[in-house]
């Protein structure tokens, strides 16, 4: 009885989990090309301390870039948009695998940031056409 009482009387769906607008590639775009100029001051200095400094934000941003990817390909994507966009997922892991340990964050390689970077816009193009279509 009581959990009669208790069950929703309307089933909604929702296309997020909070309301439209809170997702958005920009955010690992931007620690992406952090990520690119960490690898490029890193190049450019000798310093040991600078250089291990370095690294650590390397890594954290690296993991950032990552983790705002996840939040998209999880949350944001839904069937309809793999549906419509069957590359997506490889996109996604792609991407993912070039912010992590045999990418960016494992690594100073400045090409390997490009290619993040690249994936990156990609995937927002995918995503300004589902946001704005």
């Amino acid at each position: 009885m009581l959990a009669r009482f208790l069950r929703p009387k309307t089933t909604v769906s929702a296309h997020c989990d909070l309301p439209c607008g809170i997702y958005d590639p920009a955010q690992a775009r931007i620690e992406a090309e952090s990520v690119k100029a960490i690898a490029e001051k890193y190049a450019a200095n000798e310093d040991p301390v600078f250089r291990a400094r370095a690294l650590i934000i390397k890594e954290q941003r690296s993991e950032l870039v990552k983790h705002h990817l996840w939040v998209l390909w999880t949350d944001y994507f839904k069937p309809p948009h793999f549906e419509k966009y069957p590359q997506l997922h490889q996109l996604f892991n792609e991407a993912t695998k070039l912010a992590g340990a045999g990418g960016t964050k494992g690594g100073v390689d400045v090409a390997k940031a490009d290619e993040l970077l690249a994936k990156i816009d990609e995937i927002s193009k995918i995503f300004w056409e589902t946001k704005n279509g």
